[in-house]
């Protein structure tokens, strides 16, 4: 192993490593390992700086921007307000509804602000009732996680594979082309948690805990707090403005007509010259946290790239799994995948398995795009615990959970989306 493979591994060990560990901001952690490998010169600053200006970097900057001037607007409150009266009428049904609803509309927003706004609904709602919020906040934060997968712009998860696997020499991926496979692994997610998962919630035991916290003061682990308005006053023109930028957005990259990051950046700008959003709430908006652990990690990807380490890995990885052939291959890579992404970030599986996917695909002479979306599904599968993904903590505060509830429901929804996936991705993607 050469000097440069030697930094790239153990920086790779120490990142993870305090992750796990959980004592220190994300980004702040993912920096750290960017800084060590640019200042021992395993990746060049030219190699640095197209980190940071990647267009995944530019397109999530510009959509955080988007969907922060829509809950500025009003707009996403009076959906709330709508769903809360649609399940005084409706009863339980109407929690599973909104359920449903916010895990479609995380196709295409941010679902962090979906669950932050619908969960103290759901809570409310079903106290209301007489039933157990228990029932329903977990399965609200997994139906976002399984709807967030079913578009290109739906997580940054996908947004990073697209960016990676562009890297790489693989075609671009279209807004909708991971949506026929992840539409069907969220619909029997979806399935599963009505049927399974809210029973075997009824059955765990409340946990004894202060009240929580009000929506806009939780903190998730090791971030800054979460800001988002709610309770705001609706505003006709900034609301419908805002959605048809972000409509217009949408079509114009599902027609190819131009990227998302330059489509999504041009709406970003179209709304502060029209002045729905200021110039300092854009700021606000850009969530500069999640961006920076993501430009950090794609650093670390890269050196593991650039130094000759990811091809190692994925040489070792193909002699075991070869024999095996492309399916089973594919399973275990996916197996692989989610089991990583339960202990990293997202965004940090993301980076660092979308090279070895092409190399792994490569190595075995089939197409790669079969492992690509594996990774685009199992990254955003973080169903077993708590902190695995953001909207988790914030159901975790909110509904007084233990983690072996987490564990309880997600582990079998974990094993659910794995093996479905596994099977029907290369239908979708013959190898």
């Amino acid at each position: 192993m050469t000097l440069p493979q030697s930094i790239a591994l153990g920086v790779l060990i120490l990142v993870v490593a305090a992750l796990i560990w959980g004592k220190a901001r994300s980004d702040i952690i993912a920096l750290a390992g960017a800084a060590v490998l640019l200042a021992t010169r395993t990746v060049r600053p030219v190699e640095v700086q197209g980190a940071f200006g990647s267009p995944a970097i530019v397109a999530l900057a510009a959509l955080f921007v988007i969907a922060y001037a829509m809950e500025l607007s009003g707009l996403l409150g009076a959906i709330v307000q709508a769903a809360t009266r649609m399940c005084a009428r409706l009863g339980a049904l109407g929690l599973w509804i909104v359920i449903g609803l916010a895990g479609s509309a995380s196709a295409l927003l941010n679902n962090t602000p979906i669950v932050v706004l619908a969960a103290p609904v759901v809570r409310d709602v079903a106290q209301a009732l007489g039933l157990s919020p228990r029932r329903f906040l977990i399965p609200l934060s997994y139906a976002t996680i399984l709807g967030g997968a079913c578009t290109l712009i739906g997580t940054s998860t996908n947004l990073l594979v697209n960016d990676m696997a562009q890297t790489a020499g693989q075609p671009a991926f279209g807004m909708f082309e991971v949506t026929p496979v992840a539409l069907i692994v969220a619909a029997a997610g979806g399935v599963y948690l009505y049927t399974f998962g809210a029973r075997l919630l009824a059955r765990s035991p409340a946990q004894v805990a202060p009240d929580p916290a009000p929506p806009a003061a939780i903190v998730p682990a090791g971030d800054d707090p979460t800001i988002f308005p709610v309770d705001r006053a609706f505003r006709p023109f900034r609301a419908w403005t805002s959605l048809a930028t972000f409509v217009a957005v949408i079509l114009v990259s599902a027609l190819g007509w131009a990227p998302i990051a330059a489509s999504a950046l041009t709406g970003a700008v179209a709304l502060v010259l029209l002045r729905v959003i200021t110039a300092e709430e854009a700021y606000k908006g850009l969530r500069p946290e999640i961006l920076l652990l993501i430009a950090g990690m794609v650093v670390i990807g890269l050196s593991l790239e650039v130094t000759g380490l990811a091809a190692r890995a994925t040489d070792a990885l193909a002699a075991v799994v070869k024999p095996l052939g492309p399916r089973m291959a594919l399973a275990l890579f996916y197996g692989a995948t989610l089991f990583l992404t339960e202990v990293l970030s997202n965004a940090a599986v993301a980076v660092l398995l979308t090279p070895v996917a092409v190399a792994l695909a490569g190595t075995l002479g089939v197409n790669p795009r079969p492992f690509l979306i594996a990774v685009m599904l199992a990254a955003s599968a973080a169903f077993a615990t708590p902190f695995g993904y953001q909207t988790n903590v914030l159901v975790y505060q909110l509904g007084r959970y233990s983690y072996l509830d987490f564990i309880r429901v997600g582990v079998p929804l974990n094993l659910l989306t794995w093996g479905l996936g596994a099977a029907i991705i290369p239908f979708f993607f013959p190898f």
